[in-house]
């Protein structure tokens, strides 16, 4: 039983440091906008873009590698 609680409270801290991917994710898709180079929308766009592929990456991967 300890260890499942262990397991818990890893996953607990886990999911209150997701908010540094998704600061990486906003700031380098609204840099990747601002490269683009095809008018200041982009910057939102690709802002946005990078938060979904935060989103992704933590569903996926980050959660994904708890059960190996």
């Amino acid at each position: 039983m300890s260890h499942h609680h262990h397991s818990h409270k890893h996953e607990e801290e886990a999911k209150k440091n997701d908010y540094i991917y998704f600061v990486v994710a906003l700031i380098s898709g609204m840099f990747v906008g601002a490269i683009v180079d095809r008018g200041l929308i982009y910057i939102p766009v690709g802002g946005v873009f990078g938060l979904l592929t935060a989103a992704v990456f933590i569903k996926f991967l980050v959660r994904g590698r708890e059960n190996v």
